[in-house]
């Protein structure tokens, strides 16, 4: 298959996927982390602006030869020593899973005279390997004092990743639950930093099920670029 190929069945599983949501008004981030940057071009010019990534170096290398309006969301676990590289152009951080990252958010982008936008990601899995702030330790956040005083990050909803399981019912669940303790947080006084509208939750495998329970963006990568194989 050739690259002009390829770029055409890029675009015709963007519009096969975008076909298939329960919820068109659903944010669609095509996850284009292994894949090169003319896999991404490929979505880019079939109209396609929302991108995820989950290595920093990666999304760094693409950011620096791709076109300029590209909204690039850092979907993966962020490592303190990294947001200063992702401060001067990330669209959103998706995956802020600790106070300490999201003080060093505020500081980098400070720096930058920007204010970065984030999605708090709660553990919601029943899997240990999953990252994220147990709700408890949110509703502690919001109480704190320091928190009010980031005023360079902006926290515009959650994030949260189901169990990789066939069990649809627990995926469900675990949706359901995300969806409920946001909608308990937009009835607090919460600090003048919080606006929360969005709830990232689904994936490949399950985002149907996610917008059926109130997902606004889902983070989709294979079933757009395929496998790793591009050029």
């Amino acid at each position: 298959m050739g690259v002009s190929d390829k770029k055409m069945h890029i675009a015709e599983n963007l519009e096969q996927v975008k076909s298939t949501f329960k919820n068109p008004d659903c944010l669609l981030v095509a996850v284009s982390k292994t894949h090169p940057p003319e896999a991404v071009m490929a979505a880019y010019e079939a109209g396609h602006r929302d991108f995820g990534e989950n290595k920093v170096q990666e999304l760094v290398k693409k950011q620096e030869v791709l076109p300029g309006d590209i909204r690039w969301h850092m979907i993966g676990h962020v490592q303190s020593n990294k947001v200063k590289m992702i401060a001067p152009f990330v669209h959103l951080i998706q995956g802020v899973d600790s106070v300490k990252v999201l003080r060093l958010i505020n500081k980098e982008a400070k720096k930058c005279s920007r204010t970065i936008s984030c999605l708090l990601q709660v553990k919601i899995a029943k899997e240990e390997s999953k990252f994220g702030f147990e709700e408890e330790e949110i509703m502690e956040m919001i109480a704190d004092e320091e928190i009010k005083k980031l005023g360079h990050v902006k926290i515009i909803g959650l994030m949260g990743m189901a169990t990789n399981t066939d069990d649809e019912q627990l995926v469900r669940r675990e949706f359901a639950g995300l969806k409920a303790f946001m909608e308990r947080l937009r009835k607090l006084d919460l600090p003048s930093n919080f606006d929360l509208q969005e709830l990232s939750m689904g994936m490949s495998a399950d985002y149907v099920i996610a917008q059926e329970e109130g997902s606004t963006m889902v983070r989709i990568g294979s079933a757009i670029f395929g496998e790793r194989n591009y050029g």
